[in-house]
């Protein structure tokens, strides 16, 4: 059975971390919300399910997953319940808990990624709060950027078993995501981030080897990747941007 995975139509959002991981895996999956409604999918779909009654699995917001009966809401937990199946996680559960760690810190960032348009209120318009996400957005780029990512920097470099991965040996479900934190920002700041290269060459190799990788270079190619888009989490406004050192 194709795991069913719900979540906001048109943009990537927090719903592209787990896509990465199905992907990568060449995993069966249905997008329920990209879906036509003659086939029970759409946003109707993901609604029933929210606004539904449940003993103990109702989620609060998408991302969720569906696998059978069970739903598992939130990008870390998805990941840490897809990670073994899909061969993107250690079998150890200690192991596996250090990596949802690492994930959780990606959840950190992305939930700071999202302030910077949206400082004040996600009640209110971009256009409502601009100076607050002009403020936000410098300490951003001037301090959570370097803190973030100076430290996935050092994890990859003091890696044990190399730098070619966060964790481990072998490709997970960590290294996605990190893939898609530096495309994001990329995205979202050109301008503060043309020095990556340079700061992180780490995390930029890291980038790199996981564009290559087959099944993840043919869904970047596909009409299944979603473009970036100021209806995201990782949105580009030139107001926002600025150069660094």
């Amino acid at each position: 059975m194709a795991y069913e995975l719900y979540y906001w139509d048109g943009i990537q959002g927090r719903g592209e971390f787990v896509r990465l991981a199905l992907e990568e895996a060449g995993a069966e999956y249905v997008d329920v919300c990209r879906g036509p409604a003659s086939k029970g999918q759409g946003m109707p779909a993901m609604f029933a399910i929210m606004g539904g009654k449940s003993d103990f699995d109702l989620p609060f917001a998408p991302p969720f997953l569906k696998d059978g009966d069970l739903i598992i809401p939130h990008v870390a937990n998805i990941l840490m319940y897809l990670g073994p199946k899909l061969g993107l996680a250690p079998r150890d559960e200690g192991k596996r808990h250090v990596l949802n760690g690492l994930q959780l810190t990606i959840t950190d960032l992305v939930a700071e990624v999202h302030d910077t348009h949206h400082p004040i209120a996600t009640s209110k318009y971009y256009d409502d709060q601009k100076q607050e996400a002009k403020a936000r957005s410098a300490e951003f780029i001037e301090n959570r950027i370097p803190k973030f990512l100076g430290y996935f920097e050092k994890v990859l470099q003091q890696n044990p078993e190399g730098s070619s991965h966060i964790f481990g040996g072998e490709l997970t479900y960590v290294d996605l995501s990190l893939f898609q934190v530096y495309e994001g920002l990329h995205y979202a700041f050109p301008r503060a981030t043309k020095h990556f290269e340079r700061d992180y060459p780490h995390l930029t190799a890291l980038h790199a080897a996981v564009m290559k990788r087959p099944n993840i270079a043919r869904y970047l190619q596909s009409d299944r990747r979603i473009p970036f888009n100021e209806n995201g989490i990782f949105r580009h406004y030139p107001e926002l941007d600025k150069d660094v050192a």
